[in-house]
């Protein structure tokens, strides 16, 4: 008995092997990457459910593609133990392919092993149909089928374990390439076992009356492509979701590693900051400890640099410091160089055998900023003044050796700047002393140490009292009184000044407050302002609330601006200047004839006094020609400008007469009177009658 293939059902059965092959393939990737065992397992009988009942579809619609001349039909019993092998089998296969390594024996003995589940599968499918008489197999086709499954199982099993790991972009096109060739192998090897099928003449189906072949292959096909197709989609969905957490990582990586760029090293510069230097100075430490050798800090700062950022704009300064820190690197052969500041660095050498290592990188850093930079089609040099210190002689922690090479750069600066000094043993007194003003100033406007004294500023023909300079001083508890030439340098240097310079501003007032609630008349008093001050964008509000809190006028206080500091960025003080001036204080140019004033800028500073620098009123006592014409040309050049003129540091009567006799305005210096203390000054000045100043 002999029957014909139905060509649409032969074709539905291609496609479902087709499909059970591409998942297949795809799961035996999706499970290589699960890390959890439970995820593991999920995804292995998952997938083992969605293959076994794929491949078993494609047979029994195979099946029913061969239309016979009798009823058919199928035992459900026998189906479903067919089914079942298809889908243990499929676990099997998707245990070796999901292997790290999979060595040809155990492929041979799998590949073996999955051909005789198939062939199983097949022939108990064929069983299930109950033939009476039974189906007589042909030996050779029986042979070949099962040949034919055990080799596509061997072949099925390399392609999906070499794909697995794959992760090119032409992955999808190499895996339905592999699923069609798989596909056709499982399709040869059922094909081929229905040929080895003989029906005797007269046989019937005994299962006739069970499982209908229609509705069976309906439901295999609905079934089987579904299963198939959900696996993919979850598959697709899991893989996109894998990719997106790996995007995802790899961003979480990225921005980790900026963060920790950024919180170890200087973003202008991309060099190692301080935190960093510290570490690496310590281990460098650590090392020189073990193995008995030395370490070099050198501290590096650029001569001169503030004048370039205040005059060419910051922008500039900016793109100098990374052209210096990229020339200084390139010098430093080995070690690290770490920027700590606005224009200081600091290069740590390590495992010096000697000593003239260390002054040969600092010879050769100075050497290289010989060479101009040019900047923005600008052309300049910078010079460098090093300071050098040794481990473990000149320190033995990091804040140690840093502190003495910075004590050993200004040491450099004090002998001419543009060269290196090491950190000699007479420094370490300094340094230390350094570094307890440092420590004092943090208390010292709240422990009664730093106080306020008053100088006296008297009219110049007459010597009649027309004012007074608060005047900062410092009795430290251990250093006794401390100059306010070395105290005001460190607090400018360790950016205290702003807090220190509010504070006698708001003592300033308070006492004056006290002086009229005395009953004495109000009086002008002149405060100090720092460059940092001028800086601080509320200087302006902050000082007209604390004179408004201490209920005096704006007019009785003046302020007094270095002409250097005035010059270093004049359009930005005259702005500071006219705000000030709105809010009814006055303002003062120091230190007149020390800087570099231009006749444009005195005249937009419209500064109510100018003051002689104590150098000119000095050269006085030597009844030289020369002197009294240049004095006499500032005064000149002050009243044309309808300024007022003090003459700072008067102290001898000689100084005093010859100012007189220049129409010098004002007077003010040891002549007169030392800065006094509140009590002291109430006592010689304010306690005498006198008219009220014109305020």
């Amino acid at each position: 008995m002999t029957g014909h293939y139905n060509l649409a059902l032969v074709g539905c059965s291609l496609l479902v092997a087709f499909l059970a092959s591409y998942t297949a393939l795809d799961l035996s990737g999706r499970i290589a990457v699960v890390r959890t065992p439970l995820a593991r397992q999920a995804w292995l009988c998952g997938g083992a459910l969605a293959l076994g009942i794929g491949i078993w579809s494609m047979h029994f619609i195979g099946m029913q593609a061969l239309r016979m001349p009798i009823a058919m039909g199928f035992d459900l019993k026998l189906t479903a133990v067919s089914a079942l092998i298809a889908v243990v089998v499929s676990y099997f296969v998707l245990l070796l392919v999901a292997m790290p390594r999979l060595r040809w024996p155990l492929l041979a003995v799998g590949g073996v092993a999955l051909g005789l589940g198939i062939a199983g599968m097949h022939y108990t499918g064929m069983a299930s149909m109950l033939m009476m008489p039974g189906i007589v197999y042909d030996p050779y086709w029986f042979s070949a089928s099962v040949l034919i499954a055990i080799g596509a199982s061997i072949a099925a099993i390399r392609i999906a374990h070499a794909l697995k790991d794959s992760r090119q972009s032409q992955l999808a096109f190499k895996r339905a390439t592999a699923a069609a060739a798989m596909g056709l192998a499982i399709a040869g090897m059922h094909y081929s076992g229905m040929a080895a099928a003989n029906f005797p003449p007269g046989s019937i189906c005994g299962a006739a009356t069970d499982l209908s072949p229609n509705v069976l292959a309906l439901v295999a096909g609905v079934i089987s492509t579904a299963i198939l197709l959900v696996g993919l989609m979850l598959s697709y969905l899991e893989s996109r979701l894998h990719r997106d957490t790996q995007r995802l990582s790899g961003s979480i990586n990225q921005l980790n590693s900026r963060l920790l760029h950024m919180a170890t090293h200087d973003p202008l510069t991309s060099l190692p900051n301080r935190v960093t230097l510290g570490r690496r100075l310590e281990q460098a430490i650590e090392e020189a400890r073990q193995q008995n050798t030395e370490v070099a800090v050198l501290y590096v700062d650029l001569d001169g640099f503030k004048a370039i950022n205040d005059s060419l704009g910051h922008s500039f300064g900016d793109e100098l410091l990374r052209a210096v820190a990229a020339r200084l690197s390139s010098g430093l052969r080995r070690g690290t160089l770490a920027r700590v500041g606005g224009d200081e660095f600091v290069a740590v050498v390590e495992r010096l055998v000697s000593r003239d290592t260390a002054i040969q990188v600092a010879e050769r850093a100075i050497a290289r900023m010989r060479e101009n930079f040019t900047v923005n089609g600008t052309s300049l040099r910078v010079t460098p003044s090093i300071g050098i210190a040794f481990y473990p002689t000149d320190g033995e922690t990091v804040d140690e050796l840093i502190a003495n090479a910075d004590v050993a750069m200004y040491g450099a600066k004090e002998s001419g700047r543009n060269g290196f000094r090491v950190f000699e043993m007479d420094m370490k007194q300094r340094s230390i002393r350094m570094l307890d003003i440092q420590r004092g100033l943090q208390t010292a406007t709240e422990d009664g140490t730093l106080s306020v004294h008053f100088q006296s500023k008297h009219d110049g023909p007459s010597g009649e009292l027309t004012g007074a300079e608060a005047l900062a001083r410092w009795n430290h508890p251990v250093l006794g009184s401390v100059s306010p030439l070395e105290f005001i340098g460190v607090a400018e240097r360790t950016g205290q000044i702003a807090r220190i310079g509010e504070w006698v501003m708001r003592e300033t007032c308070r006492q004056m407050r006290e002086w009229q609630d005395k009953g004495h008349a109000p009086m002008r008093v002149a405060i100090n302002l720092s460059p940092l001050q001028l800086s601080q964008p509320d200087l302006v509000d902050m000082a007209a609330q604390i004179v408004a809190d201490a209920h005096l006028k704006p007019s009785q206080i003046m302020f007094e601006v270095t002409e250097t500091v005035a010059m270093q960025d004049a359009e930005r003080t005259v702005e500071i200047l006219r705000d000030f001036q709105e809010r009814g204080f006055e303002f003062a140019i120091d230190d007149f004839g020390t800087g570099y004033s231009s006749l444009a800028y005195l005249q937009k500073f419209q500064a109510k006094q100018l003051k002689i620098d104590r150098f000119f009123t000095h050269s006085l006592e030597s009844d030289s020609v020369e002197s009294k014409a240049i004095v006499s040309a500032i005064i000149a050049l002050a009243h044309t400008l309808g300024m007022e003129v003090v003459a700072e540091g008067v102290e001898t009567l000689n100084q005093a007469e010859q100012l007189r006799a220049l129409d010098c305005d004002q007077v003010q210096g040891f002549y007169m009177s030392y800065p006094l203390a509140p009590a002291a000054f109430e006592e010689k000045y304010l306690k005498i009658a006198r008219p009220a100043l014109k305020v």
